[in-house]
């Protein structure tokens, strides 16, 4: 997370000072949070920014190049966005948030960015053609999740990249699926410090899985 030059960090006050420096100098902004959900009627979960260091890792996986177009799921203010512009992705990315005043921090940060956009709105009403990979930090319920899976499979003509974050062990809804494959997975919890101990970032694990998607089964 750190660039060449700057202090590695020691603390999580340091961790914390430092995502908000790489967010002033991307976005304009803090992108702090979390922010609670006010739709956690329509299965929405609370929006909880990714860290930088766990976004370098996961966006590792992602092979993208000059056509790909990422859809960050439940984008919140645009964290995972921030990351795609601050390290020069090739292609393009879009976030959908379902709160129109994280919609609006996010869109109102994006728009000095041309290869962005925002779009305020349910996922499931969005269609999911156009994108090439895709982001999901536990946006919501087992049950939209279950419909947004059937969605991409439906409506994706292509194979695509799906890295999704959580720690409430969503894996089970894409094991045994026809044309997904699991790439990768692990947890993050602490982040590894210039001393050599850990720095406790979250309070219990955050597991992500990888997959790959082929059409046509």
């Amino acid at each position: 997370m750190a660039r060449q030059g700057s202090k590695p960090p020691d603390t999580l006050e340091d961790i914390l000072t430092l995502e908000e420096q790489i967010d002033l100098t991307v976005c304009g902004v803090s992108l702090a949070g979390p922010e609670e959900s006010r739709f956690k009627h329509l299965g929405a979960h609370d929006s909880t920014p990714t860290p930088y260091f766990v976004l370098e890792e996961l966006f590792s996986f992602y092979a993208f190049d000059g056509t790909s177009h990422l859809l960050d799921v439940g984008c919140g203010t645009g964290r995972a966005l921030a990351h795609f512009v601050r390290e020069a992705f090739p292609g393009r990315a879009t976030g959908i948030e379902l709160d129109p005043a994280l919609a609006g921090t996010a869109r109102q940060w994006a728009e000095r960015y041309p290869n962005l956009r925002i779009i305020e709105g349910n996922v499931l009403d969005l269609d999911l053609s156009p994108y090439s990979d895709f982001y999901l930090f536990n946006p919501f319920d087992q049950g939209i999740l279950q419909q947004f899976i059937e969605m991409a499979e439906i409506q994706v003509p292509r194979a695509f990249t799906l890295v999704h974050m959580s720690d409430n062990g969503d894996t089970w809804r894409y094991v045994g699926r026809p044309g997904w494959t699991e790439v990768a997975s692990g947890t993050f919890s602490n982040y590894p410090s210039s001393r050599g101990r850990a720095i406790e970032v979250y309070d219990w694990p955050q597991h992500y899985t990888v997959w790959h998607h082929e059409p046509g089964w």
